[in-house]
């Protein structure tokens, strides 16, 4: 107590100038998001918090003149672990786009590792110039219909909101269990309740009785609309809207139809899941601002939802405002309609300067060995890769839409010998199997996708929504088997295999998610990736490899694969490859 009863009596000094600041950024236009103006004053920042707008005098000053002073931008909703990379490479990236704070949800390696993949990220995480605060997974296994790598009870979040960093519990997903009042979803919820803390939504396909529920229990955001009329009915019963664009989701241009200066204040921008190449090359919060603005949404409202919409949604008393009292968490820019981030200064320190991220110390945390270990499963032979099409050769197929997580259910004649599935590339009609790679079960999901559109070979994934077992989509049985053992070499990973041979890999041995290297050599590996394929003939205007890790997430519609079998989202249960009348 007597410490921060002496911090707080330097920080007043310097706000009623007895003593002097610490830095003062002077001629800067300041982005008041509470009013949306802006201002020409100067900012005082003292112990990393501003304490003063005005004349002030500091030890350093910094001269803004002709740029904007704004907030360090929030991410609402991010899984680190898309990015392929630890959260201090992650941070190295998104810093120079502005972000300052994330709120993680870890659930992707929990659901290889459990409670032992978040205290990873959590330690990871710690002492970096990135705030990276997370809600814990709610839902490890995503769904009863799928084998993950783990399962987390309400009694193993316990011990874990003792964290300072933690502010909630993530995004709950199964709906169905919300729904049925589940005990052990309750038990969650309830736990979260009584420590006032946030609870994070999934709302995919949910119609409006379904809100109600998810509002009902205390779930008060979601990131899954895809189109404003869902944002409407979201932000009629009280939700907050995250507007999510992301590598694999690109919806935000839709649901900005919705965002108007009555309901902004409810809104507020996520990337949930985006790749290494997307946020270097595109950005991350800053290229959602540049997308609103473009879209014709008042530039202020946009910073005022990129700041301290997300701050408020999750409690954040001191973020997401230039203001006295508030984190000095500050980014100097060129201009307010490109967004270009030239400083970035976080908690009074400048960690990025001409749009360089300036070098920080790094306590790298070694993995402990089930973590580099985690694909774990039985041999597979071709045998296990066949798609059973007895008495039929119209199948249930799962048709891709590019840029979106979402998959159509089509039922289409295919070729058929020996009462099994052939892959067609004529008809754009290609293998995929999800193999269990957690628990040695030896189950092997097999399927058939189309719109992938590749004419050889076969890319497969230890990145496969939520429970991350491996999935593959090929041409033929050999290129897939090929592919599936590389992978288990590799300790997870992404791959391209033509003609019985690995062309192109990313190495993940960490959970099979992420890479243990710099994100400037991941990044070099994922372009040797995308350039592979080429050679196997994939045209797409989109990322073949985050659609394919989206094809095994049964919580998303219409159709998916997991390593049980074929199940129907809207049904909620498998279903047969061969369509039954």
């Amino acid at each position: 107590m007597n410490n921060h009863k002496i911090q707080l009596q330097k920080l007043i000094e310097a706000a009623s100038k007895r003593a002097i600041a610490d830095l003062v950024i002077k001629n800067g236009k300041v982005i008041d998001v509470f009013n949306q103006t802006v201002t020409c004053i100067d900012v005082a920042i003292k112990d990393g918090k501003i304490i003063g707008l005005g004349q002030y005098e500091g030890v350093d000053t910094i001269d803004a003149a002709g740029k904007y002073v704004c907030p360090g931008f929030i991410d609402g909703h991010v899984h680190i672990e898309s990015s392929m990379v630890t959260p201090p490479e992650f941070a190295k990236i998104v810093l120079p786009h502005g972000v300052t704070t994330v709120i993680a949800d870890p659930h992707e390696i929990g659901n290889v590792n459990g409670v032992d993949g978040i205290k990873f990220m959590l330690d990871s995480s710690e002492d970096i110039p990135l705030d990276v605060l997370m809600m814990l997974p709610s839902c490890v296994p995503a769904t009863p219909f799928e084998n993950a790598g783990a399962k987390i009870s309400a009694n193993d979040l316990e011990p874990l909101y003792q964290h300072k960093r933690v502010l909630g519990l993530g995004e709950v997903m199964d709906y169905p269990s919300v729904h049925q009042a589940s005990d052990h979803m309750l038990s969650k919820i309830i736990s979260a309740q009584k420590k006032s803390l946030c609870i994070d939504g999934h709302a995919a396909g949910v119609d409006t009785v379904g809100l109600n529920v998810y509002m009902t229990a205390g779930i008060r955001t979601d990131h899954e609309c895809i189109h404003a009329q869902e944002v409407h009915e979201r932000l009629l019963r009280g939700m907050y809207v995250m507007l999510r664009e992301g590598s694999a989701a690109r919806d935000l241009r839709q649901l900005l139809k919705a965002v108007n200066e009555k309901n902004a204040r409810r809104c507020l921008f996520v990337t949930d899941d985006k790749h290494l190449d997307d946020l270097i090359a595109e950005g991350s919060i800053d290229y959602n601002v540049r997308v609103a603005i473009e879209e014709g949404l008042d530039p202020l409202i946009a910073f005022q939802i990129a700041t301290i919409n997300a701050a408020e949604c999750f409690g954040l008393k001191n973020k997401g405002a230039i203001a006295p009292g508030y984190d000095a968490d500050i980014l100097l820019l060129e201009s307010l309609e490109n967004v270009q981030v030239h400083s970035v200064i976080k908690a009074g320190k400048m960690v990025v300067e001409d749009g360089k991220c300036l070098p920080f110390s790094i306590n790298r945390v070694q993995p402990i060995k089930k973590i580099i270990d985690s694909v774990r499963m039985k041999p597979i032979t071709v045998d296990d890769l066949q798609v059973n099409m007895v008495a039929s050769n119209e199948a249930n197929i799962i048709q891709i839409i590019p840029n979106s997580i979402v998959t159509k259910k089509v039922v289409e004649e295919v070729d058929v010998i020996h009462d099994c599935f052939m892959p067609s590339t004529n008809k754009d009609q290609l293998k995929l199997v999800v193999v269990e790679r957690h628990h040695l079960t030896g189950n092997v999901g097999t399927g058939i996708v189309k719109g992938l559109g590749l004419q050889k070979g076969a890319i497969a994934s230890t990145v496969a929504h939520d429970s991350h077992n491996i999935v593959v989509a090929g041409t033929n049985d050999k290129d897939i088997l090929v592919a599936i053992e590389t992978i288990q070499q590799k300790r997870g990973g992404l791959v391209v295999i033509e003609d019985g041979k690995c062309i192109a890999s990313i190495p993940l041995p960490i959970a099979g998610l992420m890479s243990d290297q710099d994100y400037s050599s991941v990044n070099l590996q994922l372009k040797n990736l995308n350039d592979s394929l080429n050679s196997i003939g994939f045209k797409g205007d989109y990322n073949p490899f985050l659609t394919l890790s989206f094809l095994a997430l049964p919580v998303i519609p219409e159709i998916k694969l997991t390593d049980i079998g074929l199940f129907d989202v809207t049904l909620f249960t498998h279903i047969s490859n061969a369509k039954t009348v």
